[in-house]
């Protein structure tokens, strides 16, 4: 799972933007945006399986 995520935020940062203009545009550069930005931080997770629950670990602190 966290490899799909990795791979799918390399997906998000590579493609390209379509021919569209104006505000459409900015829509499309955003959301490509928040795409990446959330796959990225599942792909930078660790990750457990306990009892049958999987468990993400996020670090949100910054880099020392």
């Amino acid at each position: 799972m966290i490899q799909r995520f990795q791979s799918r935020a390399r997906a998000v940062k590579s493609r390209g933007i379509p021919p569209i203009e104006g505000p459409e545009r900015q829509r499309f550069i955003k959301a490509a945006q928040d795409d990446f930005m959330d796959f990225s931080i599942i792909g930078d997770a660790s990750c457990t399986l306990e009892d049958g629950i999987l468990i993400l670990t996020v670090d949100l602190r910054p880099n020392s």
